[in-house]
């Protein structure tokens, strides 16, 4: 059990050996028996409202210990690397039937069977109804994710069947369910890679990044915004929720959801506001000196971003007026990007400047915090809060006793982004140049009081009234009522 996968060939376990070897004659019963045992079952029956509280359901453990062995037995692969010979054991390691069996199927029949089971035990959880748990709700979520990726990984027809197939996006929007659960959580981080994995083999493909443009109309409860669009959107909103209030150790999946939002990017022809919003904040936050120069590999997700906004300006130009529109409201993020220090002196100063900014964030948020508690009316002024989905909850950490995270600590998102406005308000003395002291204000105000003082006199006494004064340049004359007149010159 705790052999790396390479030593599976120099090692291999003797009761999976024999169990999935030609010396067992019923091996290929076993596995399709095992096979019709997951893809089969159906935990809400004829649809009996609490029907699971009135009889006991013996199906759903047998359907859980067939998956757990059907996942054993194809992670066994004896082919990975090459055995040693040795003088002691000079006979091959035989191949292991239950892979070989499954890369052999190829009836659409038989993939419409193992794709329909696998979409209706990973929805189940998600099903909602008027009567509050009123149907039975499994929990192999996890087991059918990594079976899932095993029969993708091991037979290449089923992995373009399920995309040419209309149910397509019932296996994305389980998984993205999931993994918005799973964020917070450090001992589901397993459950967050093999879901990016998952997601990461479906986007190299042209037919994923098209289905996402369908209408997103489920009513699933995930703690996200409230959005009005498509399946991308729901992506792009579930990929920044991950980045933005994961755990330390989600790091390293940060590459794989941008590469991901790269691989479907020219693809998607609308995009909400939302969306449009989430994705600049992501390149608010990753274009920071901090964090750009706090590791040598973060300049790699700028890249990604801007070539997600490359694809989509260039592809999809037509339809993607959020996204333009909010790249020109956030274009000092750009300009600033553009303007990044190269020096050391430079960065040093601005990662000082950063440092300094965090601890006057945390000092201010210490004093409204207090003003809050005092005053419960303080901070309904400020901005709200993201309204979630109705009936959503919001991921819970991990339970005591699991492992701490290793890395370090990275401050809150909120703390790295810039808190500048986009539209900075014009600069009431822009008209005032040279004006540096005191005095200076004082004769200016001065001169501009003697000068109305004077026009009033002038138009009181049946002069030339301030409103109908001409500037003579030239041959022209520019008169304020009338215009531009010609001027006669003998």
């Amino acid at each position: 059990m705790y052999h790396p996968p390479s030593d599976i060939s120099e090692n291999p376990n003797r009761w999976i050996l024999h169990l999935t070897s030609a010396d067992n004659r019923h091996a290929l019963p076993l596995f399709t028996s095992i096979l019709n045992t997951v893809c089969a079952y159906d935990p809400v029956g004829l649809g009996v409202p609490y029907n699971h509280l009135l009889f006991t359901d013996l199906s759903e453990p047998l359907v859980e210990t067939a998956l757990q062995i059907m996942i054993v037995t194809l992670d066994h692969d004896t082919t990975m690397s090459p055995r040693a010979e040795s003088e002691q054991n000079a006979s091959e390691t035989p191949d292991n039937l239950f892979i070989n069996y499954l890369s052999r199927i190829h009836r659409d029949e038989d993939f419409h069977f193992i794709l329909s089971g696998i979409v209706r035990l990973l929805n189940n959880p998600l099903v909602q109804t008027y009567l509050p748990n009123s149907t039975k709700k499994v929990h192999f979520h996890q087991e059918l994710l990594v079976f899932f990726w095993k029969v993708c990984d091991y037979n290449k027809k089923f992995l373009y069947y399920v995309l040419k197939s209309s149910e397509l996006l019932d296996i994305l929007v389980p998984i993205l369910y999931h993994l918005n659960d799973s964020r917070a959580d450090q001992s589901r981080v397993g459950l967050m890679h093999i879901g990016v994995f998952i997601l990461l083999l479906l986007s190299g493909e042209r037919n994923f990044g098209v289905r996402l443009n369908k209408p997103y109309t489920a009513t699933i409860p995930m703690d996200i915004p409230v959005f009005t669009g498509t399946h991308a959107d729901l992506l792009i909103v579930v990929f920044h929720k991950i980045i933005t209030t994961g755990h330390q150790r989600l790091q390293p999946l940060f590459d794989c959801l941008l590469t991901i939002l790269v691989n479907v990017s020219p693809y998607l022809k609308t995009l909400s506001m939302v969306a449009s919003t989430k994705l600049l904040h992501l390149l608010e936050a990753f274009s920071t000196p901090w964090f750009l120069f706090s590791a040598a590999s973060n300049h790699h997700l700028v890249f990604f971003l801007l070539e997600i906004f490359n694809n989509i300006i260039q592809y999809q130009f037509d339809g993607n007026s959020n996204l333009v529109y909010t790249i020109i409201r956030k274009r000092q993020v750009f300009h600033s990007l553009a303007n990044l220090p190269t020096d050391y002196g430079a960065i040093a100063k601005s990662m000082n400047r950063r440092t300094k900014g965090r601890d006057t964030v945390t000092s201010s948020s210490e004093i409204d915090s207090g003003r809050a508690e005092s005053d419960p009316s303080h901070g309904e002024s400020g901005e709200k809060e993201e309204v979630a989905m109705e009936g959503s909850r919001p991921a819970l950490p991990a339970e005591p006793g699991t492992l701490n995270a290793t890395l370090p600590d990275t401050p809150h998102i909120g703390q790295m982004t810039e808190r500048e406005s986009a539209h900075p308000p014009a600069n009431e003395s822009e008209g005032v140049v040279g004006v540096t002291g005191v005095e200076d204000m004082k004769d200016l105000k001065e001169k501009k009081t003697s000068k109305k003082d004077a026009s009033k006199v002038k138009s009181s006494n049946g002069n030339e009234s301030s409103f109908s004064r001409s500037v003579k340049t030239g041959p022209w004359m520019v008169h304020k009522n009338t215009g531009f007149q010609k001027i006669a010159t003998n």
